[in-house]
């Protein structure tokens, strides 16, 4: 079975590329409008997210300043990458959310399968992506 699409979410900021970058790749910054967090932006750093199912271990792949970081959340091959790009005095910033499995494959932590919390995942997406994270950088 195939698996499930990545999540994509893409916001306009008002805001220049190195302020979106300082809201993003700071442990400080990712917890204003996403989760609170041991975050450092250097590859191979190990740290934890703490989501609603408890503290999820997640460990940097990628660093590009100011363009890009990734890093693996969780036990369940999710990766997650913010990737910025400059508009003039705007940012574009889109989130991917992706190393999905197949929509039948349960997920351990929620007993969910794939596919529920997929669906679950990409709604909360929004409201992060298009509400919180603008909060955090604009004002």
């Amino acid at each position: 079975m195939e698996p499930l699409k990545d999540i994509k979410q893409t916001v306009i900021l008002k805001a220049p590329i190195q302020e979106v970058w300082k809201t993003v790749s700071t442990s400080e910054g990712i917890s204003s409008w996403f989760m609170p967090n041991d975050f450092k932006p250097q590859v191979g750093h190990e740290f934890h997210l703490q989501s609603p199912f408890g503290p999820s271990p997640c460990k940097v792949l990628e660093v590009d300043e100011p363009n890009k970081i990734s890093f693996s959340w969780d036990t369940d091959g999710w990766v997650v990458s913010f990737l910025l790009k400059e508009l003039d005095e705007k940012t574009e910033f889109t989130l991917i959310h992706g190393g999905w499995q197949s929509p039948e494959t349960i997920l351990p932590k929620p007993n969910q399968k794939s596919a529920v919390i997929h669906d679950q995942m990409a709604k909360g997406w929004v409201g992060i992506v298009n509400e919180r994270l603008p909060r955090g950088v604009e004002e």
